[in-house]
């Protein structure tokens, strides 16, 4: 019995990422400034809700801005998300929402089977961590949500009313069976490999959250060295003491970040008063991040002590680690195996997604496609295209034999 399959249009395909990716356009390379509720992340929606409704299928923006392109009745749900990083590529996201897109307008196109796409809000984490999805799969309340703040001080509320009256009421996750992401991998282990495809079995947990210490501000050039309350020789000792503490907790595959310092007063010629810093980890075993945010507030209390410092803790976000559907990995398994034959391989993702907090609502699965270099988060990001069809073909095989 032959497989079932949707015809796809490559063609089509890249050319409407290539047409996204002008939308915010950073000028370098393919590079793409494009953060959630932004100007350009708005015309982005608008762009990709147009095509929607090209394609025969009906747009619809819930309350925080995640927009659908809604098949009728019951469907499978495939697609990611349109807002980039401060500095972005053009894949990281995008890539999987134009090929929700192009799967479900291939699908509507040849009578069935029934697929919807989707662009989540804020995957980046502008103002959290996966935002957009978390508040649509009932993990944070719009309250929660809108409380939330942006680096800086702007609140997620505040944001999202740029979006006017795009915003609608709720769209219900009991209509979708299901969903598939296809991503960039955002690491070397494809490309190294000269490999095509990764099936992804889980997805890592994180967590996040800003720690604060609070010294004296004072001048920089009468204050004696072992008279200092200095905010940031607080934070260059913390990040010291950490890398060995967690020596014997951590494996290779865990990391750790400090990715934002805020100083205060941000001087030359005074002492810091206060260092505010994101402190980000990840892990695929929810008890060793456990132990690690121990480690992180022990070790903070301590060199707050010892310096005659005060140290604070911001809410901490996360979300769990989370295993992808059986079902729908056999079904991109033997999609891999059927596009791009001994060509793929079975992997974790060690960067966050969507389809973590979809998981939570209904089965889930992801498939990679090569990063060049490892390279993401940056403006170098990039793919071939023949790797890039490759992953469109071999999503759509698996969305013909999954949906409903």
């Amino acid at each position: 019995m032959t497989a079932p399959t949707i015809q796809v249009n490559p063609e089509r395909f890249l050319a409407d990422l290539h047409a996204l990716r002008a939308i915010g356009a950073s000028g370098v390379g393919t590079g793409v400034v494009r953060p959630a509720y932004t100007p350009a992340e708005i015309e982005a929606r608008d762009w990709f809700a147009a095509r929607i409704g090209d394609a025969g299928l009906q747009p619809r923006f819930d309350p925080m801005g995640n927009l659908f392109g809604l098949a009728e009745g019951r469907s499978l749900l495939v697609g990611s998300h349109t807002d980039t990083q401060p500095e972005g590529g053009w894949l990281d996201g995008a890539l999987g929402a134009v090929a929700g897109l192009e799967i479900a307008r291939a699908a509507r196109e040849a009578g069935g089977p029934a697929v919807s796409c989707v662009s989540f809000q804020d995957e980046e984490g502008r103002f959290g961590v996966t935002t957009g999805s978390a508040a649509w799969s009932g993990l944070l309340t719009q309250a929660e949500a809108d409380a939330l703040t942006d680096h800086a001080g702007i609140t997620l509320g505040d944001a999202r009313a740029a979006m006017g009256d795009r915003l609608g009421g709720p769209v219900d996750p009991a209509r979708f069976t299901g969903f598939l992401e296809m991503h960039i991998e955002q690491g070397p282990v494809l490309d190294g490999a000269g490999q095509a495809l990764g099936v992804v079995e889980a997805i890592v947990g994180i967590r996040d959250m800003a720690v604060t210490f609070h010294g004296q501000q004072n001048h920089a050039g009468t204050t004696p060295m072992h008279l200092r309350r200095d905010a940031f020789q607080a934070l260059a000792a913390f990040n010291a003491a950490l890398n060995e503490r967690f020596a014997n907790v951590v494996t290779p595959a865990t990391v750790w970040t400090i990715g934002h310092v805020a100083l205060h007063p941000d001087a030359s010629s005074i002492v810091p008063g206060r260092a505010r810093f994101s402190m980000q980890w990840r892990d695929r075993d929810p008890d060793r991040l456990k132990r690690m945010e121990a480690i992180i507030r022990e070790t903070a209390a301590e060199i707050a002590e010892t310096r005659g410092l005060n140290v604070e803790f911001g809410p901490m976000l996360g979300i769990e680690p989370v295993a992808m559907d059986e079902g729908l990995r056999a079904a991109l398994r033997d999609a891999a195996e059927a596009t791009a034959p001994g060509q793929w391989r079975e992997m974790p993702s060690g960067a966050l997604h969507d389809a973590s907090n979809v998981g939570s609502l209904m089965p889930a699965a992801m498939l990679f496609v090569p990063s060049i270099g490892g390279i993401s988060h940056a403006f170098e990001e990039d793919t071939a295209e023949d790797d890039i069809v490759t992953g469109l073909q071999a999503l759509a095989r698996a969305a013909a034999a999954a949906a409903p």
